[in-house]
């Protein structure tokens, strides 16, 4: 399907190549050069259906991704994926926004190995190594100025949910206070605290406060005066003695929401917290798990306001693919007694060295400015596909982190500002993505928003493929989802 040319299009390439041949940008890559693909090795046991039939069997029913994306993963370069079945895939899940540099980039590879060859130990709780020292100082000329001058590190559990546990149990510790003001839609991980603080949740603990939406606006106005009702909402609570709202620990706010569905806070809005927070002596926790490294179009989510927070949580893309997350705040935070947050896998040596040079070759390559203006390209491209399909409710994102909500415009009633989230044509859409070789995963309050986290070494021309093959899916779910004239509409199946 021809996409419509209304908006700017994504700037062609160069050159004239398979988009999935990444050799452009991360060396020479084709996975049918040898003769040892996996494809020819469907022997039974080996064979990609006898392996998702086992992970079936074995795996626990809280699997996630397998079951929407069911593909074995062989060989990957960059943004390209091979499965066991031959077949090719541009990969817009990225490991949840964890791979920066895309899979197996060559100065991740380098790193890796420099460190497996030098005999270093790969485990060391948290004694100092040169690899560790190597990755605090380039970690830290990468945060905001104010923030780094006076900041602690602390390296936690390899995931991202610890991280989100350690900054909640940091500023418990420091404010003597129990309180914790979270967000509408946020994701801040799956163990206890970090779900207590997350959109699902029911911890009386944690006070829910409205999170703007243009789209959805919870006040029904959306906008800038949406935003600003959403501030004086919280400024109005934690000021009112009869609120039932004590003073808290901390805020912990996501700059832009992935998991409830690519929601980029309004900057004026993040400054407002800010503001809120710091005039009542409340430590601002920002979660750039996912946002940071680049993904946004500015190295940290936070600085496309100007704001500093006292905590950062951080994690994925840090580690350079591999399991690594930390927490970065001020020093007049520190709190703790030794041991007071540790865990037997805070050393990730290999982690760390993958992460360095990460983290540098962002930097050095501005990958961060590519992001916001090839994302803000594609952006343009999709809402011009917007115009053309009623089914899109929605196209939003900073850099390369965007969602596309779609929506079912004939279930609207009349007191409706929008539509309705189409669950169930967001699936279709996955399916048909993954049917085309294209992988992107679902997000936003039901499942009705499509998610595409290319890697940031993405290229004009695999731009250019990944939104021909979206489209291209887009109208194909559109099609199937429409009834003929005098059929009537089938409910929705269960989302995902």
């Amino acid at each position: 399907m021809a996409v419509t040319e209304s908006a700017p299009a994504v700037a062609p390439a160069a050159r004239a190549q398979d988009p999935t041949d990444d050799g452009a940008h991360d060396g020479t890559y084709d996975a049918t050069r040898d003769g040892t693909r996996a494809a020819a090795h469907q022997d039974g046991k080996g064979s990609y259906e006898s392996i998702l039939r086992r992970q079936s069997q074995r795996e626990s029913a809280a699997r996630t991704y397998a079951r929407s994306l069911p593909i074995v993963p062989v060989r990957a370069r960059g943004l390209t994926i091979e499965g066991a079945d031959g077949r090719r895939y541009l990969d817009c899940l990225s490991g949840a926004g964890t791979l920066a540099l895309g899979h197996n980039h060559p100065v991740v590879l380098e790193a890796i190995r420099k460190v497996l060859d030098s005999g270093a130990p790969l485990h060391v709780l948290d004694l100092a190594t040169p690899v560790k020292d190597a990755f605090t100082s380039e970690l830290f000329a990468t945060l905001p100025g104010e923030l780094a001058d006076n900041a602690r590190i602390q390296f936690c559990g390899p995931a991202g949910t610890d991280a989100v546990e350690a900054a909640l149990k940091l500023v418990r510790t420091a404010t003597g206070r129990d309180g914790l003001l979270a967000f509408t839609g946020a994701y801040h991980g799956m163990t206890a605290g970090a779900l207590s603080a997350s959109g699902g949740a029911t911890d009386v603990r944690v006070t829910r406060l409205p999170y703007p939406q243009k789209y959805r606006c919870p006040f029904g106005v959306g906008g800038d005066r949406g935003a600003e009702l959403a501030a004086r909402w919280t400024e109005t609570l934690l000021d009112d003695p009869k609120s039932g709202v004590p003073a808290p620990a901390g805020m912990i706010v996501e700059a832009v929401q992935g998991e409830g569905g690519v929601l980029p806070a309004p900057d004026d809005w993040m400054r407002r917290m800010r503001r809120i927070t710091a005039d009542r002596s409340v430590p601002l926790v920002v979660d750039e798990v996912q946002t940071g490294v680049g993904r946004t179009g500015a190295f940290w989510a936070v600085e496309h306001s100007g704001v500093v927070p006292d905590v950062m949580v951080l994690s994925k893309a840090i580690g350079g693919s591999l399991p690594l997350a930390v927490i970065v705040y001020r020093s007049e935070l520190d709190a703790w007694e030794p041991g007071a947050h540790a865990g037997t896998f805070r050393g990730n040596q290999l982690a760390m060295a993958a992460g360095t040079a990460t983290l540098a070759y962002v930097r050095e390559n501005k990958l961060a400015e590519r992001a916001g203006i090839l994302g803000a390209r594609i952006l343009g491209r999709l809402q011009g596909l917007a115009a053309a399909h009623p089914c899109v409710g929605d196209v939003r994102g900073r850099g390369l982190m965007i969602g596309v909500e779609l929506v079912d415009p004939e279930a609207a009633g009349p007191d409706d500002p929008v539509p309705p989230a189409a669950p169930a044509l967001a699936l279709a859409v996955q399916q048909e993505c993954l049917a085309r070789g294209l992988i992107v995963e679902l997000g936003g309050r039901h499942s009705a928003v499509v998610r595409l986290l290319p890697p940031l070494t993405l290229t004009d021309e695999q731009a250019t493929a990944v939104l021909d093959r979206f489209a291209d899916a887009l109208a194909a779910a559109e099609r199937a989802h429409t009834p003929a004239k005098g059929v009537p509409r089938t409910a929705p199946g269960p989302s995902h």
